[in-house]
């Protein structure tokens, strides 16, 4: 079955069932710009996600719909109908306070500001989860009375958190993977749903999204003049506003102005350059990956030389300042008894291999990449991926199929089991707690003994301590440092 956009995109587009010889079977309507189309496991039907985009003036916004084709009584006599969210109109207020964003332009009505984006199923084919990535918020439809019951908002991580940090800056000499000031809202593209006991979960691949249209554009810079941090929640912030902290990192400028005083009390940015499991029935979150997809890909012999690239060339670190390796794909397939989700990152590329047989305790198996890191080339982009067991191919073998945007390749991978291990890289190194940050009275304490060194933000040793809990910084100018002592995560140390 094949999606098919009218022109123009907020016409009702269609729907195109094809057999294995590309001969047409079947051509029913959908709603505006039908995008990602799945079949229910069970084969009776087919979904589609209509994102109903508005045109570029933003001058019509059709309503954002998912069509289903029922096929249950054979292709030929396929019927279609069509499920949209006009019973939350009346919700807006309250969906808002939830943390769903509604913000179109021009006071749009919930209906027409989601944008279906994606679409998991249920194991039994009874229940749609329908990713609303602008909205960051899920959909939960009953597709037998072709109904959405009820609307999940995703929330965000806090990247000021232990292990949540960020590279949040594409101006400094070396990579700085550190903590900051600023929640990622999930935002999802690919997501789907897998089974562990009676319990369904949802993995969301946090991408993160931005509307820009002709008299709409919610993203901004942090440095920008029009982007005022309140001082009072940000004593530090003309700080941040520099390049080499997160000054150039885009943030969207309709959250976090929480008193409505015109500056903002919180910052939020676009994804959360990683994966997220959530418990489908309660939405409660069973595992976030944090900062592991950028550590992980920094410490790879290959990829890391080009850390945080785009998929256009092999320059590194342009991605570090707009949403960092973006998760984009994701497909789950069961080996024996292990559950694996295949993550795919549209920016760096490579595919991303987690054991989730324990949705709360996820492991890292594998991460591996066929772009070129020495000349551009190879797979870039990574856009969908399948995998293929076994039991359904001609060679008793299982497969994984990513197909790359912008390479306009199709990569074919045979997936081995093998003993589960996280090759050697060390994403989880253990906290330092210095105190207090940003520094008082020139004394930066440790929590424990330790050696190391202080580096500034051109990656110069400034300071060098050997078996030492504290350190004094009066002869280092105000900026921003990153402290590496053995043995434990890098900190970020902020001198007034």
């Amino acid at each position: 079955a094949v999606a098919v956009e009218a022109s123009p995109k907020t016409d009702s587009g269609s729907i195109v069932i094809l057999d294995t010889n590309g001969n047409l079977l079947k051509q029913v309507k959908a709603g505006a710009l039908p995008d990602m189309i799945t079949f229910t496991p069970d084969g009776k039907y087919i979904l589609t996600a209509n994102e109903g985009e508005p045109n570029s003036a933003y001058t019509i916004d059709p309503e954002g719909s998912v069509t289903i084709v029922d096929i249950s009584n054979g292709v030929a006599n396929a019927t279609s109908s069509h499920v949209r969210f006009n019973s939350f109109n009346g919700s807006k207020a309250s969906l808002i306070a939830q943390g769903v964003r509604i913000f179109g332009y021009n006071n749009p009505t919930v209906a027409q500001d989601f944008e279906p984006e994606y679409i998991a199923i249920s194991k039994n084919s009874d229940t749609a989860y329908v990713g609303l990535q602008e909205n960051n918020a899920v959909a939960v439809m009953d597709i037998a009375n072709k109904t959405f019951v009820r609307i999940m908002p995703l929330g965000y991580v806090d990247h000021s958190q232990p292990g949540k940090g960020i590279d949040g800056s594409d101006r400094n000499p070396e990579p700085l993977i550190a903590n900051w000031p600023v929640r990622g809202l999930y935002m999802p593209d690919a997501i789907a749903s897998y089974t562990v006991g009676n319990n369904t979960y949802v993995v969301f691949t946090n991408e993160g999204d931005a509307r820009e249209y002709d008299p709409f554009e919610e993203e901004s810079r942090i440095s920008s003049g029009s982007y005022d941090l309140d001082p009072a929640k940000f004593p530090e912030g003309d700080l941040y506003k520099k390049s080499y902290c997160i000054g150039r990192l885009a943030a969207t400028s309709t959250l976090g102005d929480t008193d409505n005083d015109g500056d903002f009390d919180e910052i939020y940015v676009f994804g959360t350059r990683g994966f997220v499991i959530k418990n489908a029935a309660t939405g409660a979150t069973a595992f976030e990956s944090g900062d592991q997809f950028e550590q992980i890909t920094l410490a790879d012999p290959k990829v890391g030389k080009i850390f945080n690239a785009s998929n256009s060339d092999n320059d590194p670190r342009t991605r570090s300042d707009a949403k960092g390796p973006e998760p984009e794909a994701v497909a789950i397939g069961t080996i024996h008894d292990t559950t694996y989700a295949f993550i795919g990152l549209e920016r760096i590329g490579g595919v991303m291999v987690y054991d989730i047989s324990n949705p709360s305790a996820p492991v890292f198996v594998d991460y591996i990449n066929t772009r070129d890191t020495a000349a551009f080339g190879g797979d870039n982009g990574p856009e969908d991926i399948k995998f293929l067991h076994a039991d359904k191919t001609p060679h008793g073998k299982h497969y994984l199929l990513v197909s790359n945007e912008v390479s306009a390749t199709v990569a074919v991978f045979e997936v081995k089991v093998g003993p589960v291990s996280v090759k050697n890289i060390n994403i989880n190194l253990g906290k330092l707690n210095v105190y207090p940050n940003p520094v008082v009275n020139s004394q930066l304490y440790f929590s424990t003994t330790v050696s190391g060194v202080m580096m500034d933000i051109n990656g110069r040793v400034v300071n060098t301590f050997s078996k030492a809990n504290s350190i004094n910084t009066a002869n280092l100018p105000a900026g921003v440092y990153m402290l590496k002592a053995e043995g434990f995560a890098p900190e970020k140390v902020v001198i007034q």
